[in-house]
């Protein structure tokens, strides 16, 4: 916790106290006025005291305007106080003489005493009370309550203690940010050149890749202070308070340079103002106006670098990503195999492994994990070893937290007849046959007909050799293939078909549309682009908005026959390579019954057997 910290909540502590103090005095104030001014007494009815006087029980009395109070006798002899309401009885005066009672006359004038009671100290102490809390709570350029202020968390030089050694995975990324970190601990160097720092940084990559890490990495490298915030604490319901902190942030920012500023998320706060009139929003806008009008205001040669995060940077408002604000966009990638590698060597370092985990391996069954999913596999596969009671974790432990985070849950309780387990266990047969045979499908890892997940009643894990950037034509219908063979097993063997193959449809019609409709790989539509490829796109000039649909309907209509064609000839092919190896099929699926598991090894045995082709 930073000194300003500290200082706010000690303050706040203090302040609490104090309030509890005073809340406690005017209570205890409330009390004794309420004591004193009514002790004891009786209130009893007019023909009561009536009564009591000519029992000659009333020992004295004080008449006023309103009231009659005084003191009598009770049946035990005790004297209490009493008091009744004065009526018009001109008969009184007589009757106390009469019966030798002390009475008294008084004058009441009220006004004065139900002014200072009844009104100026209730709300006197109640303002006494509201101007101490805002006081108290108000800051220099927060405004009431201090809601203006900046809710961000201020790093020393001592902190963070994440260095670039803590940060695997993406090594062009921290090249670039190198240059951040040399500028911050020898700005000269780039000054007596004439060259300045950029002002900002922004990096852009899907969740979980170390966006946060590096700026923290980046700030523990340089040694200087680290502000954080995110940008969801910029907005509050009250327009205008965005941009007060906006600005409480960059004066802090000025006060601790060199220094670092890092907002995360900023897409929240940094939305384009022309995406939508019915998405406007007053406060988001202010907001927004201020930061940029703070980027532009402050001097770089200074010493502050803001840097920034997004997992959206085409919703991103075009201001934001001129060059004199955001001038440096860094693409903060999805790990390679070699980079997911150097990721299970840090979170690995962290428990006691056994001598047969092979990191290598780990990284190549994680293809398109981001550092974050690494390093809940590596948690997971602790807590199951734990679990075991094991002394080390092992391969085996690994394995099953991969296949968690990827496949769902084991659920080996799930109750599943006997028709529909071997029906998965041809139907998944029928995947990892064509997936071997094929040379452009990726090699078979496991087979696995145990349930996961929530709709998952089997999978076949396949495993790339390499990652890969660049596809062809060819590869790309030995995947359509491979996922259309689960459905072309059960035509086989059963002569019916079941609803287990829609995901492998869904994932073969994208495949194919993408070969049709935005490679140019299909010879009846040609080199035309029908169809945008859909999700973000990074850092480009179209921003959100997607093009306009320039096509006409006949070519879409071709675009949907020539689809339907390559999947009935790809579901074809995959009958046809499962037919001529229907004994390895029926061979590979009663292993599957029997062990519910088959690895590479044991796949490669019974394919590498007697029949043929």
């Amino acid at each position: 916790m930073s000194d300003k910290e500290n200082r706010q909540l000690k303050g706040f502590n203090n302040f609490s106290k104090f309030l509890a103090i005073y809340l406690l005095i005017g209570i205890s104030m409330l009390y004794m006025y309420q004591y004193f001014t009514r002790t004891q007494q009786v209130e009893i009815s007019y023909s009561k005291f009536k009564s009591l006087l000519l029992e000659d029980k009333i020992k004295k009395c004080t008449i006023s305007e309103k009231y009659i109070s005084g003191v009598y006798l009770s049946k035990e002899g005790k004297e209490k106080r009493f008091i009744t309401v004065a009526v018009n009885d001109p008969d009184l005066v007589k009757e106390l003489q009469a019966h030798h009672v002390d009475f008294s006359g008084k004058v009441t004038n009220t006004w004065l005493t139900n002014l200072i009671f009844g009104w100026i100290l209730p709300f006197g102490f109640l303002f006494f009370i509201w101007w101490l809390m805002t006081r108290k709570m108000r800051g220099t350029s927060g405004g009431l309550f201090g809601f203006g202020k900046g809710r961000f968390k201020v790093y020393l030089n001592e902190k963070p203690d994440v260095k670039f050694s803590d940060v695997a995975g993406a090594e062009e990324a921290k090249q670039e940010i190198q240059e951040i970190v040399e500028y911050l601990k020898d700005p000269q160097k780039y000054q007596r050149l004439g060259g300045r720092a950029p002002k900002g940084v922004l990096l852009v990559g899907a969740p979980g890749v170390g966006k946060t890490l590096f700026a923290k990495a980046t700030a523990g490298e340089a040694g200087v202070p680290f502000i954080s915030i995110s940008g969801s604490e910029f907005i509050e319901m009250f327009v205008g308070v965005g941009a007060s902190r906006v600005r409480d942030l960059f004066n802090e920012a000025k006060k601790l340079s060199p220094c670092i500023v890092f907002i995360d998320e900023i897409d929240t706060i940094g939305k384009s103002r022309a995406m939508s009139s019915l998405t406007s929003n007053d406060e988001r806008e202010q907001t927004l106006n201020q930061l940029l009008a703070e980027m532009d205001g402050f001097d770089s040669s200074k010493g502050v670098i803001i840097m920034a995060a997004t997992n959206r940077p085409e919703i991103l408002d075009p201001a934001l990503l001129r060059p004199g604000r955001f001038d440096r966009q860094i693409i903060v990638d999805k790990p390679d195999v070699k980079g997911r590698e150097e990721i299970f060597k840090v979170h690995i370092k962290k428990i006691k492994i056994g001598g047969d985990v092979d990191i290598k391996k780990l990284a190549q069954m994680t293809p398109g994990l981001v550092g974050a999913d690494i390093a809940n596999i590596v948690n997971e596969a602790a807590l199951l070893a734990a679990r075991e009671n094991a002394d080390s974790v092992h391969m085996e432990h690994f394995e099953e937290a991969i296949e968690r985070q990827i496949a769902g849950l084991k659920k080996k309780n799930k109750v599943i007849s006997e028709e529909e387990k071997k029906r998965v266990a041809y139907h998944e047969s029928g995947h990892a046959i064509c997936a071997y045979l094929l040379p452009g499908a990726d090699p078979v890892h496991k087979i696995s007909i145990i349930p996961r997940g929530l709709s998952a009643l089997g999978y076949t894990q396949q495993l790339p050799v390499d990652d890969r950037y660049l596809l062809t034509k060819e590869e790309m219908l030995d995947k359509v293939i491979t996922l259309l063979g689960g459905r072309a097993a059960e035509e086989l063997i059963f002569g019916s078909i079941s609803t287990g193959a829609q995901n492998d449809l869904s994932r073969a019609t994208d495949i194919v549309r993408a070969i049709v409709s935005q490679f140019g790989m299909d010879e009846k539509i040609g080199l035309m682009v029908v169809e945008e490829p859909t999700g973000p796109r990074f850092l480009s000039g179209d921003g959100f908005l997607a093009r306009a649909d320039k096509v006409s309907e006949k070519t879409k209509e071709m675009v949907d026959e020539e689809i339907s064609r390559i999947l009935k000839e790809s579901y074809d092919r995959a009958k046809e390579i499962l037919q001529n190896n229907r004994d390895k099929l029926e061979k590979l699926a009663s292993e599957l019954l029997k062990k519910e598991v088959i690895n590479e090894e044991e796949l490669k045995a019974i394919m590498e057997g007697d029949s043929g082709n």
